[in-house]
This record gives C-alpha cells, structure tokens and sequence, in this order.
C-alpha cells in the first residue's frame, strides 16, 4: 500500500488543500498550466487509500477519451495497481455504456448505432428532400445545428414553443421528423446519448437509485465546458448524497457555440450552498512576461471569480509584437524566427502557429512549404473519420443492423453495383411513404414490378450480399469478419485500382483497420453486447478525438480553439487584428466579445518561453482586401511586457533592426505566362498562370520533371531562362 500522505507533500500548498478538501461539494478554479490532473488523480488516489473509498465507487468525467486512458494510467501509479472497477471516460462513453445495459428501458433497440455528424447531416438532407422545400434556404447543415443545439439545453420537439416564426416551425418540423426516422432505423446521435440516459433516469427512479448508490465520488474534469445537459445529468447522478468535485477554469471556457455555459462553473457555489471553493494560480508552463499579459487581457472580462496566475520562474524574453506589411510579410517573419530556433538547436514542434480562421493558414502552409520545413496541421480526419474507414464500417453496421439507414445509403451503390439514381430514388421515396426504412423499402420494392429487372437484380443482389456477410455466432474473429466485408464487397480491388499515392494509402488504411480489430478487446462493462457491436460502438465514440501529431519532427498549425490544453516553447498568433480576433461579428456583443477575450487568453497561455503577437497593415481575406486595426486585446497588454519588432520607419522599433524584406510584386519582376524559368528544386518549366499583385503573389510552373506547382513569387528564387 501506498503511503498517499507522502506522495502529497510533493504538491503545493493549493494543490494540497484541493486534493484533501473536506469531503462533500468542492469547486477548484484551476489556471491554465497549474496542474489541474496532477490534483485530480490524487485527489482519487487520496479517497481510496486515505478515505476508504473503494475505486468502484468514484466516477472521472473527462472530455476525451486520450485524457480519460492517461487519468487511469496516472492514478494507477500512484496507487500501484489496476483499478478496472472504477469507472473514468467521457460523458458519451460512460452514458453510452448505462444505455447499452438498460437500453429497453431507454427504448432503444438493442443493437443501436451511432451517428455521426455526417451521417447524421445525411438523414437530415434525405429528410428535407422529401419535404419538398428549398434546400438552399433549409440546408441540412443548418438543421443539424438547431438539432444539436436543442439537446444540447435538454429540449425535445414537444418542450419547444414556437410563434408564427417560419424559421423556427420548420426547424421543429425538421427535429421531429428527425426524431421518428431515427427510432426506425435504430440510431442514436451524440447529443441524443447523454439526453436519453437522463430521460431514462429521470422516467426510472429505481435505476438510478443503482448508479446514485454506486457512485459517491463524482469527479469532473474541465468542467467549464460543460452544457445544460451534461450539468443536469450530474446533478440527477449526485443526488442528495453525492459529492461533485468538480475541476475547471472559467477563463477557458471558449466552446459558448456548441452549447457550454460558463455559468455552470461560476455559479456552482451558489447551487451548492456548503461548496469548498479553492484557486490554483501557480503556474507551472510560462514565463512571467507571459502570464502578465494573459493577466492583463483576462482581467478585462467583468463578472469572473478573480484569479491571477504566477509563477516562480523569471520574467523571460518580451513578448514579440510584430506589424507585418501584410499575410506574406507575416507568413515570412514565421519562417525566419522558425529557423533561428531551429540554428539554435530547438525542434520544428516545438513551435505553434495559432489563428482564429482557418483561411489564415494558406499564406503559412505554402511559406513553410517553400522554406522545406515540415508541417502538420491540427484538426484533420481522425482516422474513423477517414471515407475508406467509413465505407468498410458502414457495411459492418448494416449487417449488424439492417435499419440503419445512413450506413444503407452509403454503401448500397459503393463500389458500384448498377444502382442507379432514379432506382435509389425511387427507394427513398417508397419508404418515405409507407414509413419503412430503406431496407425494408428494398425488400419490398424488389418483390413489386415497380422498377426496371435491371435495377431489381442489383437491388437484390445487394441485399443477398449483406445477409450473407452475417456472422452465424459471436465467435467469428472480429478481423476476419473485416477483412471477409473488405473483400466480398470489392472495397479492397475498388481501391486498389487506384494507383495514386492517395489511393495507395487508402489501401493501407483499410488494412491497417483489419489490424485494430485484431487488436480490440471488449470494453469494460460491454460483455452484454456483441463484439462487432461493441468495436461498432467503440469507433463511433472514438470519432472526432483529433490529436496533435507530435510523433514527428513538425511545425504545429491549429486554430486557437484546437490548441487549449497544449503548450510549446514558441507561440505564433497570427491576425491580431479587429475583425479577426475579436471577430466582427462578436464585438458589440458583450457575452461573445468576453468569450473571444478567453479564446486570446487561451493562445497566450499555450506559450512556454517565446509568444509572438502579429497583426498586418492590409490584409486579403476570402478575396477582400481589408486595412485592419490592432485588436484591442493586445491593447490591454501592459507596454513593458513588449518589444516591437519592425521592419518599417513609421514604427519605432525599440532597438530591433528590420527583420523582413519588402517584397516585390508581379509586376516588378515582369514575368508573365509563357516564359520559361528555373527552380533550384524543381528545375526548368514554364510560367502558365500568374496571381495578380492584388491577390497573394504566386505563379503557377509548369515543371518538367515535378508537374504543375503554384509558387509563391518571394519564396521560389525563380529564374528566367
């Protein structure tokens, strides 16, 4: 056993008193850098050794399921063995895991499935479709956040009132029609998990008397970002005996439109009268320049529960304020500090390029590009989201469940079988109108002499195939199952015929999907399910969880709401700028501007050692020239924390000497479609498009060993010929 008393004493003084506070309510306000986890697994490793509480009776909520796998590690050290019965995850995986284990009482089949955001955008334009209305002003898209947004505050169709608002009484038309198309075909959304366990709950009061018993340490972790629902499913587990502890930073909360209230954290104490409150303002990650300047911008924001961060460590270098000439001058700065850092032995990730839009990034993609210094840019695909991914699962969905109209729609015609248009239309419509799903519309339809014996073969042929691909017992190995869908279903000859580099790593994708089944071990709690509904689940919940790729030696790109939770010794924030940051659209609304404010505070406080604030004197943005303004956050920056970086007369420079060329433009250079010029990478080609100097300076080469590259004209060091 663990002395936990002794493993304490390494924390300081705050962390000590949050991690030991009395048992009962307890709110720690935590600063960014300030060692939120480090207080969360002690104070789980002190109930269970110090308090006596056994780890099947604590429930962890994290937001992602990376956090929730390093929570258990971490506590895992401290204790010294396993704690399997202890239940940590995010609110859709553990609410997820009640309904498969009560899902008739939640009135789900029990092979449901998971939607997500593109399959649940494709219902959704099905459904407008057969409503005949103007698509281009009912877009799917635009349902699907009113959707989303409604389950996010709790409310279904029939909790909603609405005027003679038009807007608003098709949206709900929409939402409730949603609603029967998804009971089914036996699909639930991500928002629909967490509002069905409370619903359940709440119809149930004998089962969730079970978890209340169960769980008497509720802990939770970034709880700012918490919305209307996630807060009262918390509130319903806690009960009248239940402890929350609850862990966040209120200066962070910037995810506002996707439905998180910042009120959850500030006025939890007035929820809970008998709440411990306790600030941890230490900071562990930057310098005090650093700090002093996130101060500074977050203070500006009213109605917060003050907090000021600090640290021990020295003041450090000025923060860089840098007025660049425009996109590329800013684009060209970043290179050049890059490779200072990298002249003085640091690494390429060790530097981030923060931007509030993602248009931002082009002019630093293709400055990077052409300086050959490697980048990544965060938010892409993860790989259950990769289309290659999604086609092989969509056939395993089917066969688990042949509702499943968006797995249906997907793949009925992929690769393609001689399904034609008018044939897949004609299914939509017959379902939509006895109210079948398109299966069991299939089935029908092929039984009826209402389309061509062309389309009714293939149609058939189609069905055939996925009754077939059914495995006849739950003892079939999950890899084999995938790779047996892989190949009857042509997938693997239809992406091998493609001999591109992407098409090859389609090909390795899918393979590299037959490897994770062979790997998969059910998950806890799961026994009950089916191993292919289990691994179904498990990608589903897994979806969306885009991580950073530190495994290589790159440049990190990402816009300023991916980056919370990260750091780097070297912080680029780009387009500090009135319009941009805060964008325009916010800044005459107090409650938005206060959450743009966070979203600065955020980028500051995601630099270790270096922080570079850079704004432009002009600007093209989705193809308009604008002449911005210095964003007002960087005015709420006390002077002595920065040093000007100029590179023009007009600005006083502090000493600094210019750091970036001028740049020339097209038309001082006279080069013109048709000539033919040298590249000490690409070698010889021909100039066959040009960007005019009023848009972003590039040519487009036509090389003659390297293909058709678009240049930018400062960067390339091209000559004529």
């Amino acid at each position: 056993m663990i002395d936990i008393l002794t493993s304490i004493k390494s924390l300081n003084e705050s962390q000590r008193r949050a991690v030991t506070a009395p048992l009962g309510h307890t709110r720690i306000l935590a600063g960014a850098g300030s060692g939120k986890t480090c207080v969360l697994v002690h104070r789980i490793a002190w109930l269970i050794e110090s308090q006596g509480y056994s780890p099947s009776n604590i429930l962890a909520v994290t937001f992602t399921n990376k956090s929730a796998m390093e929570m258990r590690k971490k506590i895992e050290n401290i204790l010294g063995y396993h704690i399997d019965d202890m239940w940590v995850g995010t609110f859709h995986g553990l609410t997820h895991r009640v309904l498969r284990a009560y899902w008739k009482n939640s009135n789900l089949q029990q092979n449901f499935q998971i939607l997500d955001g593109d399959d649940q955008q494709r219902i959704l334009k099905r459904i407008v479709r057969n409503m005949e209305i103007d698509v281009t002003r009912w877009p799917a898209k635009q349902a699907q956040s009113y959707i989303n947004a409604k389950k996010n505050e709790g409310l279904r169709v029939h909790n909603i009132y609405v005027d003679n608002d038009l807007y608003s009484q098709k949206m709900l038309l929409i939402y409730k029609i949603y609603e029967k198309e998804c009971q089914r075909a036996g699909v639930i959304d991500f928002g629909e998990i967490l509002l069905r366990c409370h619903e359940m709950w709440s119809r149930y009061p004998d089962i969730l008397a079970v978890y209340q018993r169960r769980f008497q340490q509720i802990l939770v972790d970034e709880f700012q970002d918490t919305n209307t629902v996630q807060y009262s499913w918390l509130q319903l587990l806690a009960g009248d005996r239940g402890h929350l502890f609850i862990v966040g930073d209120n200066d962070q909360s910037i995810y506002g439109w996707r439905g998180a209230r910042i009120k959850n954290i500030q006025d939890f104490n007035q929820k809970y009268k008998d709440t411990t409150s306790i600030k941890l303002e230490q900071n562990y990650r930057s310098t005090g320049n650093i700090l002093a300047a996130a101060n500074a911008v977050i203070s500006n924001n009213s109605k917060r529960p003050s907090k000021k961060l600090w640290t021990t460590d020295k003041d450090g270098d000025l923060i860089q304020l840098y007025q660049a000439h425009n996109e590329r001058d800013e684009a060209a700065y970043i290179v050049e500090k890059i490779n200072l850092w990298l002249d003085e032995g640091g690494k390429r990730a060790d530097n981030a390029i923060l931007y509030r839009l993602n248009a931002q990034a082009r002019m630093i993609e293709e400055a990077l590009l052409q300086a050959n210094i490697p980048y990544y840019v965060y938010g892409g695909l993860c790989f259950f989201e990769r289309a290659e991914i999604k086609d092989v699962l969509s056939y395993l969905r089917l066969i688990s469940n042949r509702n499943d109209d968006a797995a249906f729609e997907r793949i009925v015609n992929k690769p393609t079988r001689g399904i034609g248009a008018s044939a897949l239309s004609q299914l939509r419509q017959y379902a939509h109108e006895q109210k079948l799903t398109l299966w069991q519309s299939a089935v029908k339809i092929i039984n009826s002499n209402s389309i061509s014996t062309k389309n009714k073969n293939a149609i058939s042929s189609f069905l055939i195939l996925i009754d077939s691909l059914e495995p006849k017992n739950d003892k079939t190995p999950l890899n084999e199952l995938t790779d047996l869908v892989i190949d009857k279903s042509n997938l693997r000859v239809y992406f091998s015929k493609d001999k591109t580099e992407r098409g090859q790593g389609r090909t390795k994708n899918i393979n590299q999907l037959i490897e994770s089944t062979s790997r998969f071990n059910r998950q806890k709690g799961n026994e009950h399910m089916s191993l292919l509904n289990d691994f179904l689940s498990y990608a589903s919940l897994e979806t969306g969880e885009k991580l950073t790729d530190r495994s290589k030696d790159c440049v990190q790109l990402m816009t300023l709401h991916s980056a919370k939770g990260l750091e780097f010794p070297e912080v680029f924030m780009i387009g500090m700028e009135e319009g941009i940051l805060p964008r325009n659209k916010f800044k005459n609304d107090t409650t938005s501007l206060s959450e743009e404010r966070r979203l600065c505070y955020v980028g500051i406080t995601r630099a270790k050692k270096i922080l570079h604030l850079i704004y432009t004197e002009t600007r093209y943005l989705y193809k308009k020239k604008i002449t911005p303004v210095l964003s007002r956050f960087i005015k709420e920056i006390p002077t002595e924390r920065l040093r000007k970086v100029c590179a023009r007369k007009n600005i006083a420079d502090n000493g600094n000497t210019p750091i970036v060329k001028s740049f020339t433009t097209l038309n001082e250079t006279n080069l013109k479609s048709g000539q033919q010029v040298h590249h000490p990478k690409f070698g010889s080609g021909i100039i066959v498009d040009t960007e005019d100097s009023k848009k972003s300076f590039r040519v487009k080469v036509n090389f003659k060993n390297a293909g058709n590259k678009w240049l930018v004209l400062d960067y390339a060091k091209l000559k004529i010929i």
